[in-house]
């Protein structure tokens, strides 16, 4: 299936997408949550997670995602695997989800925090970065899940370095200061997002 979305959302890890989301959603826009998604197809696929990584990475039929999510930042052997058996049913839900809000001819966001490490398996007519340094991100990742600073590191470490996501946007959100700020951002980019959906 050849997929092209209309807008990307991207980033970092903690750099602020759930916000802009938030934001945008207050504006008219549908969002495809990748995360979300992958969430999903993460419980579907809990036999095979069992099977392949061990009893003690599911409970009750559901996935530890803290338990599974050491494993595999630490191992960059085991997060391709994972990846491997989670790629295909993201993609089709993402594709799927895009065809139909195009078919409704509904204005959307795709959130795709690994658009970029994907190396072009999705496509997009606009994409759109999500920025706040590596220092905020790390801070921001310790206090959100309750990681130490090596293992928020070891995190990042495993995405491409907000700098170089920043340099390849063709718009970016300043998430680097308080929520007002982060508002005054998305609004300045509305217009932009829209005249996607123009006509």
């Amino acid at each position: 299936m050849d997929l092209r979305l209309k807008i990307v959302l991207t980033g970092g890890i903690a750099s602020g997408k759930s916000s802009v989301c938030e934001i945008l959603k207050t504006h008219g826009f549908f969002i495809i949550d990748a995360d979300d998604i992958a969430h999903k197809v993460l419980n579907e696929s809990a036999n095979k997670i069992a099977a392949i990584f061990g009893k003690e990475y599911v409970k009750n039929g559901i996935v530890d995602r803290k338990k599974l999510g050491k494993l595999v930042f630490s191992d960059k052997a085991e997060k391709e695997l994972l990846e491997c058996i989670l790629h295909k049913g993201i993609y089709q839900t993402i594709a799927k989800e895009a065809k139909n809000f195009e078919e409704l001819k509904k204005p959307y966001v795709a959130d795709i925090p690994l658009f970029f490490e994907k190396g072009g398996v999705y496509k997009a007519d606009l994409v759109v970065v999500v920025y706040a340094s590596r220092e905020q991100q790390i801070e921001r990742l310790m206090k959100r899940m309750d990681l130490s600073e090596e293992e928020a590191k070891s995190r990042l470490d495993a995405q491409i370095d907000i700098e170089i996501k920043k340099q390849k946007a063709d718009v970016v959100i300043d998430n680097s200061k308080d929520l007002i700020h982060l508002y005054q951002e998305v609004k300045k980019i509305i217009n932009i997002l829209k005249e996607k959906y123009a006509g």
